[in-house]
């Protein structure tokens, strides 16, 4: 078996796309990874901004998030119906493109690359986090677990979406047993001991001490930075293609778990953390912890059960990127489908997976990784503003959608997603003058830019598609043999074979030789004459013309383009047919050991620009050893 199979698998034939269906329990860890592992950054981010505040700000810490879970349910209402709306995917490009038009979708559409782009860095970073948590001693290799991380999930994700969300099942399970199992450990030792628990974190009581005057900028700050638990809550509108059959019914029960389990472990943490006075640490810093490992070692210790948590926590965490993975190619397919993107992008791979988009992905996710160094802190003030504008599209885009329908029974359907959208318009807000300083100033100046980009792009395929749509009228009465040029730099079994196939397509043929000064024009002329001209004139054939032209300063390309420029002069009204003769080794390595002079000569060639002149590769094919 070869080992690109042993790695990515068998190909997959067309037929097989059904195989590769979600249903409700592979989509939950397909799609949902994302929505769930936010749980840990998501108020973590939130807690950094109060920490400065100390008990005062912890106490906030509840309604901040009870304010989150609300703007998270009104998109789960909203995305529900956009579900059922648009059953074969409707994500927020789809949407808005339908109901405001191409320009609106495309900001969509840039929105969500950007979202998916630094999720992917977030989740891991965040995962690499938490493993760092239960054990300190990774703390200085943060960011290479970071890469191995990355790398590992590309391949995954290359396999095929099935078996990615197959092979999450587990853990997921895990991760939803082991976080209710420590919440509720916790929720019952705070009830029972009058919500004063015992304080496990010796540090927390000190950094809580510790206090500053707490401003409502500082709460809307928090605020934002609460909002990041919510950027996967599309995936599942824009996949409910990619569900069996009844897709919107299976659709909509994944994205009821997923958003339902979010909201439970968001309202827990909330009440959780000020009891035991969690509070957020530096990344930075030797002796980080998570807020989800200082929860689980505060509630059940730390124990077997306590490493079974972080375990889980890490691989949901740090595979949440897998909704990126499974939206961002999609995202782009659409996008090169409509020619925003190159087309390449909306071809399936050998696992009818958009290969192309994940490999992208992975790379520039590996780049923001390197310049940030994986810390989950340093990505933060760059997350939300991409979803949250994809989130505020979407939403618009179905209140128009609904406002077209005549029927009175949608009404109620019309108010969910206008209050949605006013909702999501109110957050992007607060995110966007609450992060700007700290780096969404980047999303906002990036987002135009690839706008500018991909219209360019589009520019260049309608011009294409302008110039050659029309046939050309072929007048057979017109048609003449081409003029025929053939580069040697000898007379071989390689110039025989291209000579050979010169004579075919004309009588008037010219093989050019460059002397750079090796002496062997004389031996040439003498061999043409007798190998060429006269078995030509003997067939009653045209005889091919020798044109040795010198090169002092030996020079190859100059003095043959020359060359090829005098005969489009003289010959204006006939096509030139240059035929290059080029060696084949078998092996990649062995065309390190040969003149590379045919790749070069056909890319000057192409330079030109000339529509009369056609260039023609003849290949000889080297024996394998």
């Amino acid at each position: 078996m070869p080992i690109i199979d042993k790695i990515l698998g068998k190909p997959l034939s067309s037929k097989s796309r059904k195989k590769q269906e979600l249903t409700v329990l592979t989509g939950v860890p397909a799609l949902g990874l994302d929505s769930l592992s936010s749980t840990a950054y998501g108020p973590e981010a939130a807690l950094t901004v109060l920490l400065s505040a100390g008990i005062i700000g912890l106490h906030y810490f509840f309604t901040i998030s009870l304010l989150v879970v609300l703007v998270l349910l009104s998109l789960y209402f909203s995305y529900r119906q956009t579900a059922a709306a648009y059953p074969k995917g409707g994500g927020a490009y789809i949407v808005a493109s339908d109901n405001l038009g191409r320009k609106y979708g495309l900001g969509a559409a840039i929105s969500l690359i950007l979202d998916y782009l630094l999720n992917v860095t977030v989740g891991i970073s965040a995962g690499v986090g938490a493993i760092v948590s239960a054990i300190p001693s990774l703390h200085p290799y943060t960011l290479i677990l970071c890469l191995a991380i990355l790398l590992m999930l590309t391949v995954i994700n290359l396999r095929g979406i099935r078996e990615t969300g197959t092979l999450f099942l587990i853990p997921v399970v895990i991760f939803m047993t082991c976080m209710l199992s420590a919440m509720v450990i916790g929720l019952l030792e705070v009830w029972s001991t009058g919500g004063h628990p015992h304080l496990a974190n010796q540090s927390a009581k000190m950094q809580t001490n510790t206090t500053e005057t707490l401003t409502y900028w500082m709460l809307l700050t928090a605020f934002a930075n609460g909002l990041t638990a919510m950027t996967g809550v599309e995936a599942v509108s824009n996949a409910v293609p990619l569900f069996r059959k009844p897709t919107v019914q299976n659709a909509q029960w994944t994205l009821t778990i997923i958003v339902g389990t979010l909201a439970l472990f968001l309202i827990l943490i909330g009440y959780l953390c000020p009891a035991y006075h969690i509070v957020a640490m530096n990344q930075n810093q030797p002796g980080y912890q998570t807020i989800l490992s200082q929860l689980v070692e505060a509630t059940a210790g730390k124990g077997i059960f306590y490493y079974i948590s972080i375990a889980s926590i890490f691989i949901v965490l740090a595979y949440s990127a897998q909704t990126s993975f499974s939206g961002f190619p999609r995202v782009c397919r659409l996008l090169a489908e409509d020619n925003y993107l190159p087309h390449f992008f909306a071809e399936r791979g050998r696992r009818l997976v958009f290969s192309v988009g994940i490999i992208i992905l992975a790379l520039f996710s590996a780049a923001i990784l390197i310049v940030f160094k994986g810390i989950t802190n340093n990505l933060i003030p760059l997350f939300a503003v991409g979803a949250f504008s994809a989130f505020l599209f979407s939403q618009i885009g179905m209140v128009m959608y609904w406002l077209r329908k005549e029927n009175r029974k949608v009404r109620y359907k019309l108010v969910v997603n206008a209050l949605g959208a006013i909702v999501t318009a109110i957050a992007l807000f607060i995110i966007v003058i609450t992060k700007f300083i700290e780096g969404a100033w980047i999303i906002v100046l990036l987002a135009p830019i690839l706008a500018f980009l991909m219209h360019r792009i589009k520019c260049h395929y309608e011009r294409i598609a302008h110039e050659i749509e029309n046939p050309i009228k072929i007048d057979p009465l017109s048609l003449k043999p081409p003029v025929v040029i053939i580069p040697i730099h000898g007379l071989d079994l390689i110039a025989e074979k291209a000579i050979q196939f010169g004579m075919l397509l004309s009588d008037d043929v010219t093989a050019v030789f460059i002397d750079a000064g090796s002496g062997g024009a004389a031996r040439l002329k003498q061999l043409w004459h007798e190998k060429i001209e006269l078995p030509a004139q003997k067939a009653d054939k045209g005889i091919p013309k020798l044109e040795i032209i010198e090169s002092p300063y030996r020079r190859i390309y100059k003095p043959l383009l020359k060359f090829v420029r005098k005969i489009r002069k003289e010959r204006k009204n006939r096509l030139i047919a240059l035929i290059i003769p080029e060696l084949v080794e078998p092996k990649w390595y062995e065309y390190l050991l040969h003149n590379i002079h045919a790749p070069g000569l056909r890319a000057l060639l192409f330079l030109e620009r000339d529509p009369r002149m056609i260039v023609i590769t003849i290949p000889w094919y080297l024996r394998e050893n």
